[in-house]
């Protein structure tokens, strides 16, 4: 028996990598299941009723092969890694279950509940978009840092950040699998929700390509357009307000435009709703 916890030990601390020093020890045990609460920095919202059912019958027949891992909070623990086997573990009936005690720090915590999610069951878009932009807002990284802590590029960060610009209807869509990312990407630039809602449900129903998607949009922006009788000249904005705009577009997770000309302007900030003009709100408050 003591082997078997050594090697669920081994193999947890290879599948959850710890960079930098740990603040407390690591230590393996039975933990009564009552005694453990979710992590309010979990980023999976969505938990699928039926593979629940097919891992609490696993843990039933043979029990839990890999421990949780969870950190001491006021007589309790919050989990750090695990909640899906703690679900399904509750669904069996389990009165205690194996885990790895460890001290942490709240940003760790989320990091390691993050990788954790995705090395066992992918979260959806929208979920990976919450959870790094939580990353951002309460802790403080940067984008690249919260690259370098999931192991992906900055751009793919950004990517899945600015589809919570989209309208609610459209994240749903996305969140319930039915819209991918990449379709959904290509909408974030249109002015009209309601276009772009009309644009989501017809690629599902007629089955677009991303491409087919992009073109779509491209073709709403060219009617969109104002047509004058006189041709315009175009504005070359300065390479360093459309970065601004990006960054800031990007930290708010709403549209935003930058203004500019002979040293002055203003900036635009787009919301659609009042639940996230709050939300905008504290973020520059």
């Amino acid at each position: 028996m003591a082997v078997r916890k050594g090697g669920l030990g081994r193999g947890l601390e290879s599948l959850i990598p710890v960079e930098g020093p740990q603040t407390g020890s690591s230590d393996f045990a039975q933990i009564p299941i009552d005694s453990i609460k979710p992590n309010p920095s979990q980023p999976r919202r969505q938990f699928d009723e039926t593979a629940l059912e097919e891992l609490a019958a696993s843990i039933a027949a043979v029990g839990i092969l890999q421990p949780l891992v969870v950190t001491p909070d006021e007589g309790e623990y919050v989990l750090i890694a695990g909640e899906r086997r703690w679900r399904a573990a509750k669904r069996a009936g389990l009165t205690t279950v194996p885990a790895v005690i460890r001290g942490t720090t709240p940003s760790a915590s989320l990091v390691e509940a993050l990788v954790e999610n995705l090395q066992r069951e992918d979260l959806s878009p929208l979920e990976e978009a919450h959870a790094y932009r939580q990353l951002m807002e309460d802790f403080g990284m940067s984008q690249e840092e919260v690259a370098e802590k999931v192991g992906k590029s900055r751009p793919a960060i950004s990517n899945r950040i600015r589809l919570l610009q989209l309208p609610g209807p459209i994240q749903s869509l996305v969140d319930s699998g039915k819209l991918s990312a990449g379709h959904a990407r290509a909408l974030v630039g249109l002015e009209d929700a309601r276009y772009a809602l009309y644009l989501a449900e017809r690629a599902i129903d007629e089955g677009w390509s991303v491409r087919q998607m992009e073109e779509a949009v491209r073709t709403r922006k060219e009617m969109e357009a104002p047509a004058d009788s006189m041709p315009k000249v175009r504005e070359v904005r300065p390479v360093q307000i459309i970065e601004l705009e990006r960054r800031l577009a990007d930290h708010l997770g709403a549209k935003v435009k930058i203004s500019f000309r002979n040293e002055k302007g203003k900036v635009e900030i787009r919301f659609g709703s009042v639940e996230e003009l709050e939300r905008i709100y504290r973020l520059m408050a």
